[in-house]
Order: structure tokens, then sequence, then C-alpha cells
């Protein structure tokens, strides 16, 4: 049986994440108290701007993996198919994983502030760029 590509073994793990990143906005939500004058957040979910800001970005924080998440995936299994795989896209998807990871803790935690939010979330647009090269530049 062939060994994963690292890339690989990565996309899954950043999948399993954006998995399992909901859940902090889950339990920041099931721990309020029913907000007064508010539909029933089954049949409508709350109004963000009324959260605990914590729930907020959380809730940020993995719409903003998804947001990333997709088109590094398709480039990554792009890549693949093409047998690109190269020490340019090993790097850059250990990089984009763990930008991802200090992406949705800081966020999440409230220590990701400005100018860092951008810069960070950017470090993963240059990771999702670079697999975009490697696709265009496969043999």
């Amino acid at each position: 049986m062939a060994a994963l590509p690292a890339e690989l073994g990565i996309l899954a793990c950043l999948a399993l994440f954006a998995g399992l990143l909901w859940i902090p906005y889950i339990v920041g939500i099931s721990k309020m108290e029913p907000l007064q004058n508010a539909p029933d957040p089954f049949e409508r979910p709350y109004d963000l701007r009324m959260l605990p800001a914590w729930v907020h970005r959380a809730y940020r924080a993995h719409l903003n993996l998804l947001e990333q998440l997709l088109p590094f995936a398709i480039l990554v299994l792009i890549v693949d198919r093409l047998n690109g795989f190269t020490a340019l896209t090993y790097w850059a998807a250990i990089a984009f994983f763990w930008i991802r990871v200090i992406h949705a803790f800081g966020m999440i935690a409230g220590f990701l502030k400005m100018p860092f939010r951008p810069i960070v979330y950017n470090l993963g647009v240059l990771c999702i760029l670079i697999m975009g090269y490697a696709v265009f530049t496969a043999a």
C-alpha cells in the first residue's frame, strides 16, 4: 500500500478541524440565557450582534476556515491528480494547516486583533496561491 502524501494527510486533518470548529460556537450559544423578545433559536438563529463577542468570533473563525479550505482542498486534489507534489507544496500545506489553527484559536480567544488577523488570513491566501501555482506548473 502506498503512503499517503503529506499534502493529502494535512487536507484530511483540515477537514476534521473544520468539522469540529463549530463546537465552540454551539457551546457558546447553548450556555446563553434565552434572549428577550427573540424567536426560538431553532426557528431563526440569534442575531450574531446579540451574542457574546467570543461566540461571534467563533462563528466567524469557522466561516473563515471554510472560505479558505474549499479552494485549498480543490487545488490539493488537482495537484495530487497531476502528480505535482513538490517540496513547495509540502511546506505550503504544513504552513496552511498551522496558519488556520492559529487563526481559529486567535480569533476565538480574541488575541488576533488588527493588524495581525488580516496578516494571518492573507498568509493562508498565499498558501492557496502557492498550491494554484503548483497546478499550473505540474508536468
